[in-house]
């Protein structure tokens, strides 16, 4: 993980919800559809339990996506994410029924894309977050790129970066730690 400047630090201090498009940040961005038409996606087991530890240290965490699929809706369920908007057309206003939903301001929410389709909802957001092989266009925009790509440890490496500006980093350590 790069080393956090102090503007960050306190932008991440602020938020109790983690808000994540699928495709090309929780995942590769690849799309597999078989001779079925049944459509499969790769999750990154580390992102899985940056987001547990995300909602262990009572941040929460929600998914925003253009496209539906079972997997993801299988994929949310097991990590216990109860925000979940599939199928979205227009990503501001979900953005803001969310904020209206969970009673948060735009300080309160981070909010992680990787295209154009995420412009808008990244410049409103408290905390805007991209993937190191996002669209470059998000990175004049974004507060944070990370070092790793969508679906590879991009979540896990933002989820890290709020848990230590919260001071919450060390406290989950110790419970790992202990027997």
């Amino acid at each position: 993980m790069k080393r956090i400047s102090s503007g960050l630090r306190r932008k991440a201090q602020n938020i109790s919800l983690l808000l994540l498009d699928v495709d090309g940040v929780l995942t590769d961005g690849r799309i597999i559809i078989d001779d079925r038409g049944v459509e499969t996606k790769h999750f990154h087991v580390r992102d899985g339990q940056g987001i547990a530890l995300l909602l262990r240290a009572g941040i929460d965490v929600g998914l925003m996506t253009s496209r539906s699929s079972s997997s993801v809706r299988h994929r949310a369920k097991e990590l216990g994410i109860r925000l979940v908007y599939q199928n979205v057309r227009d990503k501001m206003t979900t953005y803001n029924e969310i904020k209206r939903r969970c009673r948060l301001s735009d300080e309160q929410v981070a909010y992680m894309g990787d295209d154009l389709i995420d412009l808008l909802t990244l410049r409103e957001a408290g905390l805007a977050l991209s993937v190191a092989d996002g669209w470059s266009g998000l990175r004049g925009t974004v507060d944070y790129v990370t070092t790793r790509p969508g679906g590879q440890g991009a979540v896990r490496e933002v989820a890290e970066m709020i848990l230590r500006a919260q001071g919450k980093w060390a406290g989950l350590l110790e419970k790992f730690a202990k027997k």
